[in-house]
C-alpha cells in the first residue's frame, strides 16, 4: 500500500552533512513513494522517480522522450535548488543525448566504433603512461597541493583531447567555458555566452578536420560527409564536455571519500586487485552525474502510478544508486561490493558511450595515486572542502592534499 507523504514543491537537492549520501528528504520520499508527484516552483506538476527498479525501466522505455522540444522544460540554471520551467527549446544539431531515435541512433551509431571496450583497452596501456607522467609532476611540488588542478583534471583532459584531436594547449579555454556552461544559478545568458565560446572553438576545429583530417576521433567523424558541421560542432561539444568533467569530478570525489573512509582505503591499498570493483563502488556511491529529465510521450504507468502524457519526470541516479531494495546497506562505501548494474552510467540507449573510457582512466588514476603517495592526506578539515553543490555535475572545486612520502 502506497504511503501518504508531503508532494514535494521544488527539488531537494541539498545533501545535509554528508557530501556523499543522497539528501535526507529524497531518502525518505523514496521509501515511502518511490515514483512521487512533484510540484515544480511555478506549480506546473509533473514527477519525481528515486526507486532503482522505477528508474531503470523508465531509462529503457524511448517513450520516455529526452527531447528538450516536447512539452515543458525545465533547465537548470535559475532558481537556487530547483530548475524552472521555460518554452521548449529547439533541437541543437548534434547534441544526441537530447534526441530520440531513429535521430539519435544516426549520431551514436558514427561513434560507436570509437569507444568499443576492445578499443579502451588496446588504450589502457597509453592511459597508464598519461597517468604515471602527471604522478611524476605532482610529486615533484612541494604539498600541499590541490589534487583536482594538478592531476584530477589533467588526466582525463589530456586524454580526451588526444582522442578527439583536440589540442592540449587550448585546455585553458574549453574547461573554463566548460565550468561556466555546468554552474546552476546562473542566467540564460551567460550560459549561452559559456556554450557559445565552446561552440565557436569547436566549429573551427571540426571545419579545420573536415579540410585536413588527422588520426582522431573528430577526424574520423568529419570524413563522414553526410554529418553537417553543426552536427559535428555538437557532437564534439558532448564529448568533450562529457570526457574530462565526468570522471575528473570521479577521480577527485573519488580520492576525497577514500580519505575518508580509512578503512576501506586501507583495505585497497592491502590489495590492489579489489581496485575494479572499488571503481564501480565509487561510481554508484557517488553517481556525480545525479538529476537527468524525461518528457512522457503518452500516458505511462510506472511504480504504480500513471505518468501522464506530456509530463515532465525528474530522475534521482544518486537516490536510485542508494536504494536498499537493490543495495544492501547502500549508504556505506564497501570496496568488496560487487555495484555493477549501479546506474551512474544511465541505461538503455542513452547509457554513456564512454563508461569504457571512463573505468579505464580511473582504474589507472585510483592505482597510480595510491602506490606513488602511500601518506596521502588531507591537508584541510574535511568540511573546509569546497563542494560542488552550485553545479550540474557533483564533485569538488579544489581538494587540498598533502603527503610525507612518495613511491617511484
Amino acid at each position: 500500500m502506497r504511503q501518504s507523504v508531503p508532494v514535494p514543491h521544488g527539488l531537494p537537492m541539498d545533501r545535509d552533512a554528508n557530501p556523499f549520501d543522497p539528501p535526507r528528504a529524497i531518502t525518505r520520499l523514496r521509501a515511502a513513494r518511490p515514483v512521487s508527484p512533484l510540484v515544480f516552483p511555478d506549480g506546473h506538476e509533473g514527477w519525481l522517480v528515486t526507486g532503482y527498479d522505477a528508474v531503470r525501466q523508465l531509462m529503457a522505455d524511448t517513450r520516455f522522450s529526452s527531447r528538450l522540444d516536447l512539452g515543458v522544460v525545465h533547465v537548470p540554471y535559475e532558481t537556487p535548488g530547483m530548475p524552472v520551467p521555460t518554452e521548449p527549446s529547439p533541437q541543437i544539431p548534434g547534441v544526441f543525448i537530447a534526441m530520440d531515435p531513429p535521430d539519435h541512433t544516426r549520431l551514436r551509431r558514427r561513434l560507436t566504433g570509437a569507444f568499443t571496450v576492445k578499443r579502451m583497452k588496446q588504450l589502457e596501456e597509453h592511459i597508464v603512461e598519461v597517468t604515471e607522467r602527471q604522478l611524476d609532476a605532482m610529486a615533484r611540488l612541494a604539498p600541499p597541493v590541490d589534487l583536482v588542478r594538478e592531476f584530477a583534471l589533467p588526466v582525463p583532459s589530456l586524454v580526451i583531447c588526444e582522442l578527439l584531436g583536440v589540442p592540449y594547449e587550448d585546455r585553458d579555454t574549453f574547461q573554463s567555458n566548460s565550468a561556466k556552461f555546468l554552474v546552476k544559478e546562473q542566467t540564460l545568458e551567460e550560459k549561452m555566452a559559456a556554450y557559445g565560446a565552446l561552440t565557436t572553438y569547436l566549429a573551427d576545429l571540426v571545419t579545420s578536420k573536415r579540410a585536413a583530417p588527422g588520426e582522431d576521433i573528430l577526424s574520423d567523424l568529419a570524413r563522414h560527409d553526410d554529418l553537417t558541421v553543426e552536427e559535428l560542432t555538437g557532437i564534439a561539444f558532448l564529448l568533450l564536455l562529457a570526457g574530462h568533467e565526468t570522471t575528473a569530478n570521479m577521480l577527485a570525489l573519488g580520492t576525497f571519500a577514500l580519505l575518508e573512509h580509512p578503512d576501506q582505503l586501507a583495505e585497497l591499498r592491502a590489495d590492489p586487485d579489489l581496485l575494479p570493483d572499488a571503481v564501480e563502488e565509487l561510481l554508484r556511491y557517488l553517481a556525480v552525474g545525479d538529476v537527468f529529465y524525461r518528457y512522457a510521450t503518452e500516458d505511462i504507468e510506472l511504480g504504480g502510478e500513471t505518468i501522464g502524457k506530456g509530463s515532465t519526470v525528474v530522475v534521482s541516479l544518486l537516490a536510485a544508486n542508494h536504494d536498499p531494495r537493490r543495495f544492501e546497506h547502500p549508504d556505506t562505501l564497501d570496496v568488496h561490493r560487487k555495484a555493477r548494474g549501479h546506474l551512474s552510467f544511465g541505461h538503455g540507449v542513452h547509457q554513456c558511450l564512454g563508461q569504457q573510457l571512463a573505468r579505464v582512466e580511473m582504474r589507472a588514476g585510483f592505482a597510480g595515486l595510491l602506490r606513488r603517495f602511500p601518506t596521502l592526506e588531507l591537508a584541510i578539515p574535511a568540511n573546509e572542502v569546497k563542494l560542488r553543490t552550485d553545479m550540474n555535475i557533483y564533485g569538488v572545486h579544489e581538494l587540498p592534499v598533502t603527503w610525507t612520502e612518495t613511491v617511484g
